[in-house]
């Protein structure tokens, strides 16, 4: 970490030193609008869900920056492939959540967990109805963070390490630093959308008098555990198989799932209007 920073005599060093700084920032910016417990959350705002979708599409730059400004052929074939594999799977993640924004009724993070405050304790959260999309979000998760079995943008048998190839000490830091925050965020998010956030399991006592805030930590680093397990368990996928995923399988699953959640809404409330 605190050696020196070395930097390829081609390489165009402004983009180079930006590229692990925007990546980084990024990352740690999109959870402004998390909320770990009941108003415990630094931005409350009616878009979060838009916010963090946006930070997100960003992450593709800092890839792309580091890729090209790096003035070698390898970096730069990674930084495509990872910018290919993260837009590839935005997609899906973005038809999930709209998914559990029809369910919800809302764009803010904090009323999506309200939304899913019911009698029923863990039964009454979206990871029940919406199992499919919690699915496909997870797989997409690991995707768009470029973690195993989806890690070709370093898979070291074929593009050394990837985009960050010719980077080391602290540029280097900040690139894991951001991957890794990435990952957290997607579990904090998976956490709020299906999990409900920082609600209870069993709505009774004793589980309402911990502390909601321990009820979310639990849940995300569940969440990481699985994002670990399927790093032991899954062999890597080829490239090919990646994106057919993707595009072929996740994308229309994700596509029919959002209108039948949306028919099984309208024509719900449409038939529970008519029985009273």
């Amino acid at each position: 970490m605190f050696k020196e920073p070395v930097i390829p005599a081609g390489a165009n060093k402004g983009v180079f030193l930006l590229a692990p700084l925007v990546t980084c920032v990024l990352a740690l910016a999109a959870w402004a609008v998390i909320p770990v417990n009941a108003n415990w959350v630094i931005a409350n705002i009616n878009v979060g869900v838009l916010y963090i979708f946006a930070i997100s599409s960003l992450m593709v730059y800092g890839v792309i920056m580091a890729g090209w400004a790096s003035n070698s052929k390898y970096p730069f074939l990674a930084a495509l492939r990872s910018a290919a594999q993260m837009v590839s799977y935005e997609v899906s993640i973005g038809f999930v959540i709209i998914t559990v924004l029809l369910c919800a009724g809302s764009l803010n993070l904090s009323a999506i967990v309200a939304a899913q405050d019911g009698k029923f304790g863990v039964f009454s959260w979206y990871w029940l109805p919406l199992f499919p999309m919690f699915v496909v979000f997870f797989i997409s998760a690991l995707a768009e963070t470029n973690r195993p079995p989806f890690d070709l943008v370093e898979a070291e048998s074929e593009l050394v390490a990837g985009f960050m190839v010719e980077y080391g000490s602290t540029p280097y830091m900040m690139f894991m630093l951001g991957e890794y925050v990435a990952v957290a965020t997607m579990c904090a998010m998976a956490t709020i959308l299906f999990l409900g956030g920082w609600l209870p399991p069993v709505p009774f006592a004793p589980f309402t008098w911990v502390p909601g805030v321990i009820w979310f930590t639990l849940k995300a680093l569940f969440m990481f555990f699985l994002f670990a397990m399927a790093k032991a368990m899954v062999p890597r996928y080829r490239y090919d198989q990646l994106m057919r995923l993707g595009w072929k399988v996740f994308l229309p699953l994700s596509l029919a799932m959002v209108a039948i959640v949306a028919a099984v809404i309208q024509y719900g409330a449409l038939a529970t209007g008519a029985t009273k």
